[in-house]
């Protein structure tokens, strides 16, 4: 019987025209206009695992974009249940005028495919179908349950998923998670996200006079709110770089020595990142490396600040309001809900006299996450990328955020491993996006042999 390295030798030419026909679905989850794309998406992802030989294969609606759900529950109770996660929804591809061939229209050159959604996350969760099929047909069955959990709202921040993996909690219950949307490293060298930070954003509205005065007239006699949210903006950082709310730290682990260790072992030019960024000098909390500051110490920026005036020459105008963004990326244990109480009290207790205050949360929210050191479904990922690349992975942190691993973690109880075989550099929501092609046999290869190590454990 053909093995299952010779099954994916033997059929790369089928996958690769799978994989156009599905990046050429513009699923396009942010806007409206695309809604019948993302359905059309999960409608071939549904089809596409029942033809690799999943069973109860089903697009399930969430109140939002769909999800779709299939499983292959046959190694027996002693053996792991595998739940496989990805997305296939995808980011907005504008600009058009800015790719060099039509995002939709996926191409191939140097050994890559283009197109909107190759690398984010369509070829990375296609690799665990192909694998998936290669295995169950060349053998007739998988060495361990399997359950396949893909959806079409990842891009837009999974809103309608925590309702919808708890509504399902027992259908998607499993012992061990993989998400196929991930990064490697560099095109040959191997990586293990594991901790991604969390967020949550606020806006702040400062109130003075009823409308915009004129600043001849009142100017000096009452507070200015562009002023006050200047000032009380100013209030929430040191020149240092630490975040001066009180309380902001309390839930923050401080790193240590081993995890210094894995951070510093990750390649890095900070002259070359200054060059990059085009910057004059990089700038943070103090006592801190940049990479420690990127991936492992929670964060305060301002996205926006807004008031009065902004059109070409001069307006002597006072204005009547003032308004800023806020976002924070949280670390280790720091609560989103807690960390947007300390921000209304640190706005309440700063506020400058003569304004009043609004705070909003803003959407989008997320929870930080971290794999544990020791996590055996981590240290088995880590043994078949050594296998595969020839190289220790690297451990590295992400200072994004992913809503979904913390809402597997919530609702089913179950860390998830970042098992995909994107690499940063392929222009991931950006015009001109690829998968590399050696990367996707690569990850079929990968994620048989993950399979199969898996399938050596038993409950």
């Amino acid at each position: 019987m053909t093995n299952w390295k010779h099954f994916l030798d033997r059929e790369q030419d089928r996958f690769l025209t799978e994989l156009i026909e599905f990046v050429k679905i513009p699923s396009v989850s942010a806007s409206p206009e695309f809604a019948n794309d993302v359905k059309d998406a999960a409608d071939w992802v549904a089809k596409r695992i029942k033809k690799a030989g999943a069973e109860n294969v089903e697009v399930m609606q969430t109140g939002g974009h769909p999800c779709v759900y299939g499983d292959w529950l046959h190694a027996g109770n002693e053996k792991p249940t595998v739940l496989i996660y990805g997305h296939f929804d995808v980011q907005p591809a504008d600009p058009y005028d800015l790719w060099d061939t039509p995002p939709f229209d996926p191409v191939i050159r140097e050994n890559k495919v283009f197109g909107r959604g190759a690398s984010d996350d369509k070829g990375g969760m296609l690799i665990p179908i192909l694998s998936f099929e290669a295995i169950k047909q060349t053998t007739g069955k998988l060495p361990v349950n399997v359950k396949f959990l893909f959806e079409g709202q990842e891009e837009i921040g999974s809103p309608q998923l925590p309702d919808f993996i708890a509504k399902h909690r027992k259908k998607f219950s499993c012992d061990m998670i993989f998400s196929s949307d991930g990064l490697q490293w560099t095109e040959d060298e191997a990586n293990l996200v594991t901790a991604l930070k969390g967020l949550v954003g606020v806006e702040i509205k400062v109130i003075g006079p009823t409308s915009d005065q004129h600043s001849g007239l009142h100017g000096g006699a009452i507070a200015n709110p562009l002023m006050a949210i200047s000032q009380l903006v100013a209030s929430m950082k040191a020149e240092n770089g630490k975040i001066t709310i009180d309380g902001f730290y309390d839930d923050v682990s401080e790193l240590t020595e081993e995890d210094r260790l894995d951070i510093a072992r990750v390649p890095y030019d900070e002259e070359e990142y200054i060059k990059e960024l085009d910057v004059t000098k990089l700038h943070g909390e103090e006592g801190y490396t940049t990479r420690e500051r990127l991936w492992a110490r929670p964060t305060l920026d301002v996205n926006g600040i807004w008031g009065g005036y902004q059109g070409l020459g001069s307006k002597t105008v006072h204005p009547s309001e003032a308004s800023v963004k806020i976002t924070c990326r949280l670390v280790d244990n720091q609560n989103p809900e807690k960390i947007y109480e300390l921000i209304s009290k640190h706005v309440k207790e700063k506020l400058p006299i003569g304004v009043k205050s609004e705070v909003t949360r803003l959407a989008g929210s997320a929870d930080p996450f971290m794999m544990p050191r020791s996590h055996n479904a981590n240290q088995i990922a880590r043994d078949v990328l050594q296998e595969v690349y020839e190289m220790e992975p690297y451990n590295t942190r992400v200072g994004g955020s992913i809503p979904i691993m913390t809402i597997f973690l919530k609702e089913l109880g179950v860390y998830g491993i970042m098992f995909g075989f994107s690499v940063g550099d392929e222009n991931l929501h950006a015009p001109n996006e690829f998968f590399r092609l050696k990367n996707f046999r690569r990850g079929q290869e990968a994620y048989c042999k993950l399979l199969y190590k898996l399938g050596e454990q038993s409950l």
